[in-house]
């Protein structure tokens, strides 16, 4: 395959298709189980297989499950089935993104395919690092006309560093900018940069239209169902095999809570048995010290989209269980009689994070359901028996704490969702997380893939350079142009919705982790003020009429303000106080309609993400069920000015 390399993309598209017109036996082997070793018998569990479906963020996952479990039978004939049934929650389905890995099956020619829905969003990779474990193989979906992108990168990495097989389906193939044979080369380049072995190089590739649930072996001709898919994934990814006879041996991977059964672990049986109401022992790889004993109350599998409840399940199965209250991500559930903790991939460490505090502004108390601290405090830890990518840290202050993730998508998620359940908090701007290595500061590094229109380019590179990005590679890409930059993790904060105004909403930008690197100095900060509210009230059409010509406003007649409550943008750089509450004067010297209808323009309504880009480092973001304000830390305007003259003096005294 190094040498086929060099011939070129066309030449190297018309072998790969010729190879699969002959047969698609013939293109790899597949990872078949080892012999049986002499005296321990060794089940090969050929009506199962266990995949994982990996991909960029919207290169089409979701759908290819959905029509999958359509064909497998999952559903009846007359059955109604909404589009993306794997997105379950409410964010989900909003945004268009999978959020928490989920596991579902369905059945083709007699045999069991369990299948693993993964997030394509870099701030949720760690759910991808996790569910690998109970995997066999994995399914690499790529957008035929994006092509690989960097999640596309950090996914397959995670499989390939797994020895797992790995079938590539080119999605989306009825795009009519669709680079069929250009996207195959690109992924199999992406494969030897990644270190592939040989045998994972010659991974088959499957041409797929998950939204018209047609599939084939061949580049330029469409399918009429999914059978080539399933057909490969039967041929190529191997069956689980393992000691039936040996004790017990699992791996959690995942765990859900249940209010009326508590915890609920889900893993792979890598040997032996597990049945309902058996003892066992919890282990952990990383803890040697962790021994305890607990009891199987209930055993689930999973069949299409429900769990059914079972006596037993043996070596290979994906399964489901609850009794143990203190189980965790990572521990092993082992026979008490051979306690052998299972190996667990290390999780990528947070590089962002937030302190999340009680709200204690004049409005505090009046929205929520849950304010306190102690509430807030059991939410944010209850949060981490799901999230492996989370941590959580108290402060010196109890009404405080540190929330650490992958970033600002991943911690908006867990704002959104705590609003949304009744929680009443505020949280600060967003900060990176620096480490020392070998005696330097160093920081969280982003691989930035920006695609975008010809003509603005210009801008985005424009805006490249005081946040420090450098340009890697740039070519064009159809009629746009693709360009990838390294950029400090702290220089990405606000510009997403900056860089949707530079590319007038036609710009594509995505990053993911590349790793920690020498400090790169000094990125400039937001270069706007904010307008803030002088007094406690509601704000009138008068007085907005009066202070919007000062910047752009971000609430409407009627909202309730209070003194120190950020209401506008303010684009000279400087904060400055007004008074949306203003009256107008009543006299009897004119009639009241004399006067010229007052006319608002229409002002800014921030998003919970176009917020938080927003915040400056004096100010917060109160959040509630209802509300999203900011507002600065110092609500006092004197008191306020008083420390921003002190920070301007201690400024002149440094520069002299």
């Amino acid at each position: 395959m190094q040498e086929i390399r060099h011939f070129g993309s066309s030449v190297l598209a018309q072998i790969k298709t010729l190879v699969y017109n002959i047969s698609v036996k013939f293109i790899c082997k597949g990872r078949r189980p080892p012999p049986a070793q002499k005296g321990r018998p060794t089940l090969v569990r050929e009506d199962l297989r266990n995949v994982a479906i990996i991909a960029h963020v919207d290169h089409g996952k979701t759908t290819l499950v959905n029509e999958m479990l359509k064909q497998g039978g999952t559903f009846r004939d007359n059955q109604v089935v909404q589009d993306r049934v794997m997105d379950s929650g409410d964010l989900e389905r909003e945004r268009g993104i999978t959020i928490l890995a989920k596991n579902t099956s369905t059945t083709y020619n007699g045999v069991k395919i369990n299948i693993v829905d993964t997030p394509g969003h870099a701030d949720f990779g760690g759910e991808v690092e996790r569910v690998l474990k109970m995997v066999d193989g994995v399914l690499l979906l790529v957008d035929a006309a994006e092509g690989p992108m960097p999640q596309t990168r950090f996914v397959l990495e995670k499989a390939l560093a797994q020895d797992l097989t790995v079938i590539i389906v080119i999605n989306k193939v009825d795009r009519p900018d669709a680079r069929l044979d250009e996207v195959v080369d690109e992924v199999l380049e992406l494969m030897l940069d990644l270190g592939a072995s040989d045998e994972q190089l010659d991974a088959p590739v499957v041409f797929c239209s998950a939204r018209q649930g047609a599939a084939s072996f061949t580049p330029h001709q469409f399918g009429s169902d999914l059978k080539p898919l399933f057909d490969t994934i039967l041929e190529h990814i191997a069956p689980p095999e393992g000691d039936e006879t040996a004790p017990l041996g699992m791996l959690v991977s995942s765990v859900d809570y249940s209010s009326f059964v508590g915890r609920i672990g889900v893993g792979k049986i890598t040997s032996g048995t597990i049945r309902q109401n058996m003892q066992v022992t919890v282990c952990d790889y990383h803890n040697p010290d962790l021994k305890t004993n607990g009891k199987i109350t209930a055993l689930y599998q999973y069949d299409g989209l429900k769990k059914s409840p079972v006596e037993s399940a043996m070596v290979g199965d994906i399964v489901a269980f609850s009794g143990i209250e203190s189980i965790t991500i990572g521990n092993t559930i082992c026979d008490p009689a051979a306690v052998n903790p299972i190996p667990f991939v290390k999780i990528s460490e947070p590089t962002i994070e937030m302190t999340f505090s009680v709200n204690d502004s004049p409005f505090a108390g009046k929205e929520g359901k849950f304010v306190t601290s102690r509430q807030i405090r059991d939410r944010l830890y209850r949060e981490l028996l799901k999230d492996v990518s989370l941590h959580v840290k108290d402060t010196d202050s109890t009404d405080s704490f540190r929330v650490l993730g992958r970033g600002e998508m991943h911690l908006s998620i867990l704002i959104e969702t705590m609003r949304r359940e009744g929680y009443e908090f505020q949280v600060g701007a967003p900060r990176v997380l620096y480490q020392e290595i070998g005696g330097k500061k160093c920081e969280p590094i982003e691989e930035l893939t920006i695609d975008v229109p010809a003509e603005s380019v210009g801008t985005v590179m424009e805006k490249m350079g005081p946040r420090k990005g450098e340009l890697q590679e740039m070519h064009p890409q159809g009629e746009r142009m693709r360009l990838t930059f390294l950029i400090p993790a702290r220089g990405l904060f606000g510009y997403r919705s900056e860089f949707l105004t530079d590319t007038k909403g036609e710009g594509i930008m995505s990053s993911v982790f590349h790793g920690y690197d020498s400090y790169k100095g000094e990125i400039p900060g937001r270069h706007s003020g904010s307008l803030i509210a002088f007094e406690t009230g509601t704000a009138v059409a008068y007085g907005i009429f009066n202070v919007q010509d000062r910047g752009t406003m971000f609430i409407t007649p009627g909202t309730e303000v209070y003194a120190g409550m950020v209401v506008g943008q303010n684009p000279k750089g400087e904060d400055i106080s007004v008074n949306v509450c203003k009256t107008k004067h009543l006299t009897n010297t004119r009639a009241s309609g004399s006067d010229d209808a007052l006319r608002l323009v229409p002002p800014r309504i921030l998003s919970l993400e176009e917020a938080l880009e927003f915040l400056a480092e004096d100010e917060l973001l109160e959040v509630t069920p209802k509300s999203i304000r900011i507002r600065k830390r110092q609500l006092d305007h004197n008191l306020r000015m008083r420390e921003w003259a002190k920070k301007k003096a201690a400024a002149e005294a440094a520069a002299k």
